[in-house]
């Protein structure tokens, strides 16, 4: 009986041994996902802001105008 009691501690200790390092490496995954959201969300950002000043600029181009375009000849003319 002392043998098997043995043998499903020892199970017991391995198994738990393996939850504790999948634990660890999830706690580590999660870490890094955490970082990556965190700098996608800032990138997101800069990005929303270069979109809305592009909007602006356009919304001051006159309108039928490309944008640096002008309305003079060039100078080969």
């Amino acid at each position: 009986m002392a043998d098997s009691t043995d043998s499903d501690i020892e199970l017991l200790k391995r198994q738990l041994t393996e939850v504790q390092t999948q634990l660890a490496f999830q706690e580590d995954t999660v870490g890094e996902l955490s970082d990556a959201l965190g700098l996608q969300q800032r990138e997101i950002m800069v990005l929303r802001r270069q979109l809305e000043l592009l909007k602006q600029r356009q919304d001051e181009q006159p309108h039928g105008q490309e944008p640096g375009a002008s309305q003079e000849k060039p100078p080969h003319y």
